[in-house]
């Protein structure tokens, strides 16, 4: 797995009113009434590559709003081996487990440089109280992240390799420019899907080699879909 460092490198307090992706994130629909409830700092985090939000099991005392950059969700099995529930995206709430229980349901690291708001828990219940526009965004932000891993357990870990990561190609576009994709190390992606990493190489040089995926980088990471058609023919054949 990639090696997990320790610390993180704090930015200051967020200005959530000014904030550039406010309309994606957890506090969309507050107004300035409902930002004066806000007593407690709320921390504008970066993490780097492979640094760790929390760990599986730690204490839950805040949720994180994720601004820019890709952080997985790790789970412990009973072997010994970690198995990444998915992925989360520029908008998605981080730990969101934290407002229902006292600790995190599994370890969340940074795939790629993350910038985070780190919200104390407190700070969202009390708003929740007073502000039904927040109760209702947590709502959805739940059934979202439930809707999310439903839709990663059942493309990503069933079906052939070719299958699985062929459909992982298609989850992992980017936002901006659905053509573009950005990959992992092989052996993230074989604990997403539940493959070795032989396989996971064997099946991304596959795509390559057949002009499905055309390479945007000389490290294996960032893929342009050349072939829509037959990567979607993988899946579905």
């Amino acid at each position: 797995m990639i090696p997990i460092k320790t610390e993180s490198a704090w930015r200051g307090t967020a200005d959530c009113k000014a904030c550039g992706i406010r309309d994606m994130v957890l506090f969309a629909d507050l107004n300035e009434q409902d930002f004066n409830l806000i007593h407690a700092p709320i921390d504008d985090l970066v993490y780097g590559v492979g640094q760790s939000l929390y760990a599986e099991a730690a204490p839950a005392h805040s949720v994180f709003t994720l601004r820019s950059g890709l952080i997985k969700l790790v789970r412990s099995t009973p072997d010994g081996r970690q198995r990444v529930l998915r992925v989360l995206r520029p908008g998605d709430v981080v730990g969101i487990e934290a407002l229902a229980g006292p600790r995190y349901d599994s370890e969340a690291v940074a795939l790629t440089e993350a910038s985070v708001c780190r919200i104390p828990v407190d700070v969202i219940h009390r708003l929740a109280q007073h502000s039904p526009r927040l109760h209702m965004r947590l709502l959805q932000k739940w059934q979202a992240a439930l809707r999310e891993a439903d839709d990663w357990l059942a493309a990503l870990n069933f079906g052939t390799a070719r299958q699985r990561v062929a459909n992982f190609v298609l989850k992992m576009r980017h936002a901006t420019d659905p053509q573009v994709v950005t990959l992992f190390s092989r052996e993230d992606m074989g604990a997403m899907l539940d493959l070795k990493l032989e396989t996971v190489s064997r099946e991304v040089s596959a795509l390559v080699k057949a002009g499905i995926l055309e390479p945007l980088d000389r490290i294996g990471r960032l893929y342009r879909i050349a072939d829509e058609a037959a990567l979607q023919a993988r899946i579905t054949g």
